[in-house]
């Protein structure tokens, strides 16, 4: 079944999910979500999650199947478990993060993806646009790239005489890589001289340590 990308909006840890199928949800075929996450299962944001989709009638067991997969920080992982749900053939993909929906598009250019709060997808290539996506992307996003100079700014104000800081980032995401050459530019501004430590694993922090 075709899904439009206006016709669906995700919103995920707390907030309300409308639901392209609402007005059919006593249909007699069980529709298939594909939740994509590419951290450890968090209660606390998929409750909300299934729960305003049953307030809209869609409901697990029912009318409703939701296959989640948890890559649990696996890069390499997490590519594997979006071509497993395009195996699937899930009605819709739901994915979480940056990294989650990058993997899902990867994994299909037919299947609608949602992502929910996906950093700055413009710059990640996710979307062609805000106005106009293209393709099968659509969802939430964290437009805040210069939160990390923002940070700068406030540590001087509280440190005068702050002139090296050590950052430590996630460069297999590469939201944080956009957030990271922000906080490089507000640092030559500030005089500033920035450490850059790098992580593509949790590993990788045990030995930063």
């Amino acid at each position: 079944m075709s899904i439009r990308r206006r016709d669906f909006i995700t919103l995920l840890g707390g907030a309300a999910v409308a639901w392209p199928f609402a007005a059919r949800a006593q249909s007699e075929r069980v529709r298939t979500i594909g939740y994509l996450n590419p951290g450890q299962p968090v209660p606390q944001m998929y409750a909300p999650f299934v729960e305003a989709l049953r307030q809209l009638g869609w409901i697990e067991g029912k009318n409703l199947v939701v296959d989640d997969r948890y890559s649990d920080n696996d890069v390499e992982r997490l590519h594997q478990l979006a071509a497993e749900l395009v195996r699937l053939n899930v009605d819709v993909i739901v994915a979480t993060g940056t990294l989650g929906p990058l993997a899902a598009k990867r994994a299909t250019t037919m299947i609608p993806i949602v992502m929910t709060t996906a950093g700055e997808p413009l710059g990640t290539g996710l979307v062609a646009s805000l106005a106009r996506p293209g393709g099968n992307v659509t969802g939430m996003s964290l437009m805040a790239p210069d939160l990390g100079g923002k940070r700068l700014e406030i540590l001087k104000e509280i440190v005068p005489a702050l002139s090296h800081v050590a950052v430590l980032w996630n460069a297999a995401n590469p939201y944080p890589a956009l957030v990271y050459r922000q906080t490089e530019s507000a640092a030559r501004q500030l005089g500033i001289e920035v450490h850059s430590f790098e992580v593509r694993a949790p590993g990788d922090l045990v030995r930063r340590a």
